[in-house]
């Protein structure tokens, strides 16, 4: 099925207050909004809701509602998003990362992998999440952190890009892993590199606008939810979020700066989960939480 994305071009603060009216519209993660810029000498921003095109007629309706009172002079504009790599990074010549056990590697550096090492080969140059960005990194030393200390009985990867997060999971406990993305490519790049990575079976891959997917339903609630995403969904998420995640799991929440710790974790205790670590790397943290049983 093909994915659609309805936006509008205004200001980055008039973006920020259409994403505020979208969040009230689009609840529970119901469907996946987001605010980028464009033009950052002109003050261009786009703000958009992702969908699957059988959706499209509902979330257009809802999406000029929102608009209508202080933005309905906005045109809404229709992309559908293409079959082609577009989170594709021109990355070859990279050296391998390690992150707790974990050592990434593309395939011509296989032999750089050491006794007791987890190995994960992905080849740059596919999709985002190849090791080297402070994000990427903490959150392979924040699983296997949380999986050495505790046995899961799933686990979901919100966001998956590449699917290291997801392999690095599966390589670590044999537990069902849910992965999934916005960008059908993403879930296609990811598909191959599980398959690459020797894995016969135990991820399933999914292209999930939003929380309404049936997946997560048929596969939750998570002992262990990973999301390498931003700050700000992250913040406006957590009630979804949490809901799919079972009592006494953990979150592992990634793609955060330093300034932005703070709200991100005042956001989830808001939901009832406790702060339990966080780790800095190149400007970047990752955050764990736990649920507790009462939650």
């Amino acid at each position: 099925m093909s994915e659609i994305r309805l936006y509008v071009t205004a200001t980055e603060r008039d973006c920020e207050i259409i994403l505020d009216l979208m969040s009230d519209v689009f609840v529970d993660g119901e469907y996946a909004i987001a605010t980028m810029e464009i033009d950052e000498t002109r003050d261009i921003w786009e703000a958009s809701v992702y969908m699957m095109r059988e959706d499209e007629h509902a979330v257009r309706e809802a999406f000029a509602d929102a608009l209508s009172v202080t933005y309905g002079h906005l045109e809404i504009v229709r992309e559908e998003i293409p079959d082609v790599d577009w989170v594709s990074k021109s990355l070859e010549g990279l050296q391998p990362v390690r992150a707790g056990r974990f050592l990434v590697h593309g395939s011509h550096d296989r032999d750089k992998v050491l006794p007791g090492d987890i190995a994960i080969e992905i080849d740059a140059g596919q999709a985002f999440g190849t090791g080297h960005h402070g994000t990427t990194a903490g959150c392979l030393e924040m699983i296997d952190w949380v999986l050495r200390s505790r046995k899961v009985r799933n686990a979901l990867d919100l966001g998956t890009g590449s699917g290291v997060l997801a392999i690095a999971a599966r390589k670590v406990q044999p537990v069902p892993v849910l992965a999934t993305d916005i960008d059908p490519v993403a879930v296609r790049v990811a598909r191959e590199n599980v398959r690459k990575n020797h894995i016969a079976s135990g991820i399933t891959l999914e292209t999930a606008p939003g929380f309404h997917h049936g997946a997560f339903s048929r596969f939750g609630p998570f002992d262990l939810i990973i999301a390498n995403i931003l700050a700000r969904p992250l913040m406006r998420m957590a009630p979804a979020l949490v809901r799919n995640l079972a009592a006494g799991g953990t979150v592992v929440l990634s793609g955060i700066l330093a300034s932005q710790r703070l709200k991100v974790i005042a956001a989830y205790n808001g939901q009832h989960l406790a702060h339990r670590r966080t780790i800095w790397r190149n400007g970047w943290v990752t955050i764990v939480m736990e649920k507790t049983q009462r939650s």
